[in-house]
């Protein structure tokens, strides 16, 4: 599983009951969110993560509470970093710090 490009370590925050597949799917939301601020991303393969990370958690309130772990530990908005994604019609996404 690709954590990061960077040698970064962080926390991801997981939620109680989640099953391995639940986690492998936040985790690659998480990587790829890291990925465009580190090296950029395919927008894509961002929204793909993002989407598939909404089966696993669709309550907008636990979404906003792991984003705000996922920065206060990474430095990185899910939120910010999703924005720009629906706001670009660019192919490549890099997130600017």
């Amino acid at each position: 599983m690709n954590m990061s490009n960077s040698d970064k370590n962080f926390t991801y925050p997981i939620l109680p009951g989640w099953e391995k597949e639940d986690i492998i799917t936040a985790s690659n939301l998480y990587s790829a969110v890291a990925n465009a601020y580190e090296v950029g991303i395919e927008r894509d393969t961002l929204l793909n993560a993002y989407n598939a990370f909404k089966l696993v958690v669709p309550s907008k309130s636990e979404e906003k509470q792991i984003g705000r772990e996922f920065e206060r530990t990474s430095g990185y908005s899910i939120y910010k970093t999703i924005k720009l994604a629906h706001q670009t019609t660019s192919h490549r996404l890099k997130m600017e710090d």
